[in-house]
Order: structure tokens, then sequence, then C-alpha cells
């Protein structure tokens, strides 16, 4: 059967699992509607969910329109759950991006509209909630070709906005006004269609058009627009003929070997792992023994979604969505079979804040620990970190909605009463210079059976960590080169001042150890012998000394913010906005209103949030998102650190110490 992968995203309260719900209801999947604010929707499963009236997790439903089998994920809209957005974004063959009749354009669809430009993924917009008091889908288009991309058409047109009775009509062909629309966003890409037009206006018929439109809506350079209400169904039948006439539908063979991502992760009541896996070749069967990151597992079971439900099946072919069990310890963006060509690359910015999470009994350390540590396998960009020195655990947060969501979480599923310190800013180190260093194989003062060298230089923006090997693959067994590079990776996390380390390349200089030594008798002597062991120790001494002589600059988050707000209060603000860092880039008055438009340090977002209503007399509109980092300015912050501070051979070196002697007496 062929298949559609959907993602339904959207600024927060546009109304996306209210959409779900009347897709499913009007596709005969369901036969009566679920309500956000009674929690009784399909796809916000969660009992948080159901409490807060918001998605937290990405959520799959799964209907056939057309003879095509579409799956569709409901996306959290709050922008401090933008890491389930990230993870479903690789998945997806199309997305129809949601926006209020009554908000329009708000800061969270000007980033996602952005990032699905960027991967050209196939976008429907629509145009939700005609049917609210203060509904304005004509100026809402407007906006949607000013603020996200002009290259929108309405497919359709409304009638009593703002009433219970709007509705949406789709354009005939026959409608020449439309057609005219149509023509001129269509020949823009399409030279073709403009030549067929100059030589004869007359051939262009409906037909033709609409394959033109469908084409250019695959190819992401066309967004059609399509408007209705979520609660009374009005326009909901032409978006379901959107999804499979607009959208590019997928036909893969059951060929090939088996290749699939995990984009998801739960734990089943038995405490077992299940993952969601997006299969993007081959078949996956009950029994088969299949790579899974590093590791060999034994599929024992699999789900598939069908019409709204999950069902057994015996096997899970390419372009489908399966739950895998038996799967073992597998983690958000495992590969399932082959792994794709090419790592997926970040489409949105890590979390730029933390915060330190106190338990309210201090027995109860151990156990926070362990719920954090398993809320990070659903969401690992929470970030856990411990710091064993002061018996703390703090995570990575995009936001404050996000931390009361971990609050309820621990309190509800663990039992676990917490309380958060003061958030703080999340600083990057990056690499200025070349430095190099090296501890040879029984050389003083090197205590371990292992030679490592290490060069340090800054890779490109966006790149991330590059580890190169400077010596022949074949000097050393494998196990010791993958030793090196997975400790290279943990121990950037934190840097000099503490900070992870952003953006670098490391290649191994030199490399040596000792082969395996046995006593007479045959028994195995460690202490002539090199293990995996004496390689993950070292690594960490090596490239400190490396990134010490290369130097690391400590750099801060900064946000682009967009202010609208009464033109009368204009002078009163800016001044404000510099006091507290904001650079304004540009300020435009029109009607009444300004917009400014500017940067400002993430550590001053709530700051500028907190003082514009009393500024503005409540009506200044402060949008903001990541745009980059910048070079701290004068002394740079420190990170207490949470691992064995290889910053401090002395203090390292007796931690190490003391972690072997506790390995070897147990």
């Amino acid at each position: 059967m062929k298949t559609l992968n959907v993602g339904i995203l959207a600024h927060v309260d546009a109304g996306k699992t209210s959409l779900t719900e009347r897709l499913l209801h009007t596709v005969g999947v369901i036969d009566e509607i679920g309500s956000v604010d009674d929690g009784t929707t399909r796809t916000d499963s969660l009992a948080l969910e159901r409490q807060r009236g918001i998605t937290i997790r990405s959520a799959v439903v799964s209907f056939v329109v057309d003879g095509v089998a579409v799956n569709l994920i409901d996306t959290p809209g709050h922008p401090d759950f933008i890491a389930e957005v990230e993870r479903v974004l690789d998945l997806l063959d199309g997305v129809v991006l949601v926006v209020s009749a009554v908000e329009g354009v708000q800061a969270q669809t000007r980033v996602l509209m952005r990032t699905l430009q960027r991967l050209r993924l196939p976008t429907v917009l629509f145009i939700n909630k005609i049917d609210r008091a203060g509904a304005d889908p004509d100026r809402v288009l407007r906006e949607i070709a000013d603020r996200l991309t002009p290259a929108v058409l309405a497919t359709g047109v409304v009638r009593a906005a703002g009433t219970a009775a709007a509705h949406f009509r789709p354009h005939p062909d026959t409608d020449p006004a439309y057609a005219g629309r149509l023509l001129d966003l269509l020949t823009v890409h399409d030279d073709g269609l403009l030549a067929a037009y100059v030589e004869d206006p007359g051939r262009l018929t409906g037909r033709r058009l609409r394959a033109a439109l469908a084409d250019q809506t695959r190819r992401a350079v066309a967004h059609p627009v399509i408007a209705g209400s979520a609660i009374t169904g009005a326009g909901v039948e032409a978006l379901v003929g959107a999804l499979t006439g607009l959208l590019p539908v997928v036909e893969q063979g059951a060929d090939g070997a088996a290749s699939g991502t995990v984009f998801k992760v739960e734990r089943a009541p038995s405490g077992e792992k299940v993952a969601y896996v997006r299969m993007f070749g081959g078949t996956v069967r009950v029994r088969d023994r299949l790579p899974v990151g590093e590791r060999i597992a034994t599929v024992t079971g699999i789900d598939v979604f069908d019409r709204g439900a999950t069902v057994r099946a015996d096997a899970v072919g390419a372009g489908r969505i399966a739950l895998l069990r038996g799967l073992g310890d597998v983690r958000i963006g495992d590969p399932v079979g082959v792994a794709r060509t090419g790592a997926p690359a970040r489409h949105f910015a890590l979390p730029s804040l933390e915060t330190v999470v106190v338990p309210g009994r201090r027995s109860d350390q151990a156990a926070l620990y362990a719920a954090l540590s398993e809320l990070a396998e659903q969401d690992p960009l929470i970030n856990v970190r411990r710091d064993a020195a002061r018996r703390e655990v703090s995570v990575s947060l995009y936001g404050e909605v996000q931390k009361e969501v971990i609050e309820a979480t621990l309190a509800v599923e663990y039992g676990l009463a917490v309380t958060f310190r003061e958030t703080t800013t999340v600083h990057v180190e990056r690499v200025v210079g070349t430095g190099a260093a090296v501890e040879l194989i029984g050389v003083p003062p090197n205590p371990f059976l292992a030679t490592v060298g290490l060069r340090v230089s800054p890779g490109h923006p966006g790149s991330g960590t590059t580890f190169r090997l400077g010596v022949e693959l074949g000097s050393m067994p494998p196990a010791f080169f993958t030793a090196v590079e997975e400790t290279v990776a943990e121990t950037l996390r934190q840097g000099l001042h503490g900070w992870q380390v952003l953006d670098c390349v490391v290649t191994m200089t030199h490399s040596g150890y000792w082969a395996r030594q046995s006593h007479a008798h045959g028994t195995f002597d460690k202490s002539m012998s090199s293990t995996a062991g004496d390689f993950r120790n070292l690594t960490p001494l090596v490239l400190m000394a490396a990134l010490r002589e290369a130097g690391t600059r400590v750099e801060e988050p900064v946000h682009r913010f967009r202010l609208e707000t009464p033109d009368d209060v204009l002078a009163a603000v800016l001044p404000v906005l510099a006091r507290l860092d904001a650079v304004p880039h540009t300020t435009v008055t029109r009607a009444g209103s300004a917009v400014v438009e500017g940067v400002v340090p993430a550590r001053q977002v709530h700051a500028v949030e907190r003082r514009l209503p009393g500024l503005t007399r409540g009506e200044g509109i402060f949008e903001s998102t990541f745009d980059h980092h910048r070079p701290v300015r004068g002394e740079p912050p420190r990170r207490a650190r949470g691992d064995h501070n290889p910053t401090d051979r002395k203090e390292y070196l007796l931690a190490v110490n003391r972690r072997v002697t506790r390995r070897a007496d147990g």
C-alpha cells in the first residue's frame, strides 16, 4: 500500500490536536470527537497532557484515504518542547502547518516555517478557527505572505468568518480570478507553463493547473492555503483531499535490506523499552536479528498503526511507522538495520537554559538521578548532568514550562517531590587555535598502559565534533580506537571553563599499546597488558592539555527578537531595551504601531518580557528565538565540573585510582 507520513505543526494553541481529532472523525476512524479541554483527545495520551491541555510528546495515528495509508504525527506546539518536533522532521513526507485565524502568524510559526523551507519539506497551510470571534482569515493570509513566504495561494474563500456559520468554499476551476492568481504563482517556477500561456492561454485547463500546483507543492516551492475550523469541521474535507492530492505519496518496495530510524522511545508497564521506528527501506519481521545502533538485537514484537489504533503484525515494510520490541537499550536516533547515508543535521538550537533539580529528601538523590535518566531516554536534550562531588543533578531546558512539566512528571510517575534552583544560561566553548599533546606508554608521568596523542583545531560552525585518525588504523586493535573516539566526545561536553565544546576537529596523532601478556601458566597479566580502560582514562588528560594549548572562547546564546508596540510608547521602550543589552536592527512605524526587530542576549529575554507590559500598556507583543552564539564580554563564566576534572591532573588521577580500586574490590 502507498504511504504518506504527515506532521501537524503549529504554534501552541493554534488547534493542532483538535484538528487531528476532526481529521480522524472525518475519515471515519472515530465516532466522537475528543476535546483538548476535557482531556479526551486520541493523541494526547499522557495524563499530564490531558491535565494541562498541551501536547508534550509526539503521537502517531493512522487512517486510509483513497488507498493511501496516512500516518499523522501530532507534535507539540510549545517552544519548550521543540526537541519533539526536531526528532520527526527527517521522517516526514509532508507537513500541515496550522495557523490561527485569530492570533495569526506567531513566533513559533515563523521558526517552523523557516525550518520547513530550509529542508524543502512539502507544506500545506491550514488557517484554523475561522468560526472564532475575531477571526480574520484574509488578514492572516496577508501575514503568511509577508512573514512566512510569498509563495502561497488561498485555494478557496471563507464566508461568515467569526461566526458559528463560518465555512470554506474551494474555488472552482472555472473561476477566472482564481485561475489568474494560480497562474501567477506557478509560472514563477515553471517556464513551460509560462510559454504555454503566452502561446495559447486557452490550452491551460483547470486540470493542468491543478496538476502543476500539486507538482510544485510536492517540490516545496508552492504552498496551498486552506481555511476552516477543527471545531465545526469547516474546510476539513478539503484538507483531507489535499493530503493525498497535493503532498508526496510514497510507494516503496519491501525488498532490499531493512533500514529504519528510531524517533521515539517509551517504556511499557513491564519496564521494557518500546521503539517508534520509521522504516525507509526493506522489511523487518518478528524474530529478525539485525543491527540496532552498535549492537545486534532480536525483534520480539511488532505493532503497526492502523485506522486510529495499533495492531500486532508479523512484519513492517518501507514507508510505515511501527513499534518494535526487543531492541534492548535502544536510544532515540539509533538506526535499525542499515543506517541511512548522511547523518541528519540539527534543525533547531540546543537548549540555552539549565537548572539544578533538588530532591525534597536527600535520601531521594539516587532515585532522582535514575528517574531523570529515564526521562532523558524520551528527551535526550534535557542532558542530565550529575556532579558527584556536590551531589547535585542538573538538566538542560528550553523554558520554564518544561521545568513545570518535569516537576509534575517526577511527582506523578515517580513519587518524587523536587524543587529547582534559579534557571541559568547555558554557554558554550569554541576552540580558537590549534593545540596538541601526547603521553607515551612507559614514559613518566603517564601511569596508563597506552600511548595517546591528540591535536585539536577549530571546525566549521555547525559541524559538531569530528574525530580523525592521523595514525594507521591497523596500528592498534579497533576497540582501542573506539575507546579514544567515544571518550573524546564525552570529555568535550565540559571544556576548560566547564561548558560544552562545539565544532572542533580532534585528530589522533600518536597511538601505542602493550599486547596481551600472560604468565607461564597462562593467566592474564593485566599489569603488563593494555586494555580499553587505559585509553579511556588517559584520553581526557591528553585532550585537556591540547585544549589548553589551543585555547577556548566562551560564548553566550543570543536571541533574535520582534517587538510590536504602539508607536507612542516607542520612545520609552527603546532606552529600556538598550539597558537590557538588546540591539535593535530595524524599526518600522505604520498605522499607529511600531515593529522593532533586533537581537538580545538569552539571559535578558525574561527581563524584557517582564518590563514590556508596563511600558506598552499591555499592548506589546514580544517574540524571540535563538539565533546565534557570541563571545562573552569580560571575565568568562565558569560552570562547576561534574566529572573527575582532567584539567587538574592530581585530582583526576586520585579519582580514577579510587574508581579502579572500587572495581577491583568488587
